[in-house]
């Protein structure tokens, strides 16, 4: 799991996204009517860092006549950008930038969670080598976007989450049965720190009233009302999916 920092996390309408997780990258190779489409996707969080991961992918395929691309930014999905990288208007970027935005996460194991086509920070650039065989306006279309889903389909993804972090004080005696007894419950566990006087279990708790109401009394009833979780600002989580 990681985190970041996110002051204004409160102020987004989305309380989590899809993300891809760790390492953040993948690739695909899709071959049509001898042309070859590269498909290179990798988690950006600004656009400048989407712009870098485009200028990599121009660098290490200078010979190529094109490479096209799309990137979604932020929990709404605000910042959508797409270019078609010279190859005709509409054929290449557009269709790209709608494989994005429509690509859905599974849902969870037991089916509670439905698909979610919400995926974002996420850049991928599309390299074509000409095989000589010309594909027309639909037949281009028909493979970037293919190009894409490939790429999608290929890396790993993560949900990232708005959360409360909360901390635990607790002597050492009680801090392992404690992490345990939470993370069998579903609860978000981000660490522990031991110290000389005693141990600070790390938690992370969705950030809505009763989440956060229901997860005090749950700590009270597990320490017979000895302990309290102190309560730390908000921030964006990534959690594995299901």
């Amino acid at each position: 799991m990681t985190a970041s920092e996110a002051p204004d996390a409160a102020q987004t309408r989305a309380r989590s996204y899809t993300v891809l997780a760790a390492p953040g990258r993948a690739e695909s190779i899709l071959e049509v009517r001898r042309s070859e489409f590269l498909g290179y996707a990798a988690r950006v969080e600004t656009e400048a860092q989407a712009r870098e991961h485009i200028e990599a992918v121009r660098k290490a395929h200078r010979d190529a006549r094109h490479v096209c691309t799309a990137f979604v930014l932020g929990a709404d999905r605000e910042v959508q950008r797409s270019s078609d990288d010279g190859e005709p208007a509409g054929t290449a970027g557009i269709p790209m930038l709608q494989a994005l935005l429509a690509h859905r996460a599974p849902g969870d194991d037991a089916g509670e969670e439905p698909e979610r086509a919400d995926l974002s920070d996420v850049c991928v650039a599309v390299v074509r080598y000409f095989g000589g065989i010309k594909l027309g306006a639909g037949g281009l279309v028909r493979a970037y976007t293919e190009a894409v889903v490939s790429t999608l389909d290929a890396a790993p993804l993560a949900r990232r989450s708005r959360l409360r972090r909360g901390a635990l004080a607790l002597p050492h005696a009680e801090a392992g049965r404690l992490e345990n007894e939470l993370r069998a419950e579903g609860y978000t566990v981000l660490g522990a720190d031991y110290g000389a006087e005693g141990a600070v279990l790390r938690l992370a708790v969705e950030d809505r009233g009763e989440t956060l109401e229901r997860a005090e009394l749950r700590i009270a009833s597990l320490t017979s009302g000895q302990r309290e979780l102190e309560w730390g600002g908000t921030d964006w989580i990534d959690l594995p999916l299901g």
